[in-house]
């Protein structure tokens, strides 16, 4: 039975959050999506949001009901505080800290913030992202306890009790097609698997098994290497916590 409730997922238009989008669809009577153009340079993925929402609706009659409108919000002072890789032309390295720097300071708290703020006006208390820890780039704001103490401040600071759901926080990329496929089915993982971006240099002119891209930046082989792990053995998600 879904959660008579209103959720707002964090919709980039990439794996994760078309994953997240299927899973909160699956338990909550209303779901809103939210997307932000910050500047990056894979922008390409705004454009697939639209796709994969209409394919949603359009492949999967038990949740076309349920799918409420999408918010796109300009977040372009992320870009103007500094470069990153995800926002200029430059080359993806790792620096002096260790991270790679594709990371973009403050963007996923930034995020959480302003959904929060239009929950609060949207009458939605469940936001729903895809950040994870288990398999993903080293980026701090993706990790299980950045995401609990947002929840704990964002409570505070609107007086409103928020609860920030990240369903892919301990499962590996291979784990994520496994659960895409558990709530859509092939017809899911093909929508998915075609439709969304992740690729950093934003290229959709080669599609791989495993979806678009360049095939050489880390998203890309993060992504590769999830799908070919997937395809050789599927997880179990009964074990999987």
């Amino acid at each position: 039975m879904s959660i008579p409730e209103t959720a707002l997922v964090l919709f980039s238009g990439g794996q994760d959050s078309a994953t997240c989008l299927a899973w909160a669809l699956d338990r909550f009577d209303r779901v809103e999506t939210i997307g932000f153009d910050y500047g990056q340079r894979h922008k390409i993925e705004l454009e697939c949001r639209a796709t994969i929402r209409d394919e949603l609706a359009a492949q999967f009659p038990q949740w076309r009901g349920k799918l409420g409108p999408d918010h796109l919000l300009d977040l372009s002072v992320v870009g103007a505080i500094g470069e990153t890789a995800m926002t200029a032309d430059t080359v993806i390295t790792y620096a002096e800290n260790g991270l790679p720097n594709t990371f973009v300071p403050g963007r996923n708290i930034l995020m959480f913030t302003v959904a929060a703020a239009l929950a609060y006006r949207r009458g939605a208390r469940h936001l729903v992202g895809g950040m994870c820890e288990t398999d993903y780039s080293g980026y701090p704001d993706c990790r299980d306890d950045t995401i609990k103490a947002l929840q704990v401040a964002l409570g505070l600071g609107m007086d409103k009790r928020f609860v920030l759901h990240t369903p892919l926080m301990w499962l590996d990329k291979a784990a994520t097609w496994k659960l895409a496929e558990t709530l859509g089915g092939v017809d899911l993982i093909e929508l998915i698997r075609r439709e969304s971006h992740s690729c950093y240099l934003g290229d959709r002119t080669h599609l791989h098994p495993w979806g678009h891209g360049c095939g050489t930046c880390p998203a890309c082989q993060l992504r590769s290497r999830g799908w070919e792990a997937y395809r050789a053995d599927p997880p179990d998600l009964a074990t999987t916590p």
